[in-house]
Parts: structure tokens; sequence; C-alpha cells
């Protein structure tokens, strides 16, 4: 199983370990990690899951969808590494993905 670093908004890192197929959202949700609210439950329509994927990591996902684009594009902190965590679908490439979870979510 894949494991992804979450680097919370205090500063601390947590290692998780996240099945393929979920998203880095459902991995800090069913772990309570804080910074991660996920108001829609990963259904990409409220932009609580904003996360920073760190630029080593930003190869192994996906490309955001157009839909993504317009949620992040709203966010103050938005930042050109910025991703919605519910559309970052875990795989076996993704291990070791660091995650940085902004501290303005909810």
């Amino acid at each position: 199983m894949p494991n992804i670093i979450y680097v919370l908004p205090d500063g601390s890192e947590q290692i998780v370990d996240v099945p393929c197929g979920q998203s880095v959202m459902d991995g800090a949700v069913r772990n309570n990690l804080p910074g991660i609210i996920a108001e829609c439950g990963g259904s990409c329509s409220c932009a609580t899951c904003h996360v920073f994927v760190e630029e080593s990591a930003a190869g192994l996902f996906e490309q955001a969808t157009s839909e993504e684009q317009d949620l992040i594009e709203f966010l103050e902190d938005a930042a050109l590494c910025s991703r919605l965590s519910c559309q970052l679908i875990i795989s076996d490439t993704t291990a070791g993905a660091r995650i940085r979870v902004s501290g303005s979510n909810g």
C-alpha cells in the first residue's frame, strides 16, 4: 500500500498508508488528520480539501480537470502547486508523495 507524507498546517508530518484507488483526501479523513475538511465528501464542489503538491510529486498525479481548476482559482492562498486532495488518486507510482495541507481550509 503506497504511503503519502502529509505536511500538516502546524508543520508536523504524518505518513499514512493509503490504498490504491482512494484519494489523498480519503487518506487524511480516515486518519483524522487536521486541515482537510472535505465538506462535499470528495465530489469536487467545495475546495475545503485544498492542498499543495510538493514539486517532487507534481508529475505523479493526473492533471487537474477544468472543474478542479475553476474551484482553485477562487481560493485566497492558491498557488501553482494547488490541488484538491479529493482529485488526487493514489496509485503505486504516488508512493512517498509529499502533500502540504493548506491552513485555510474551512
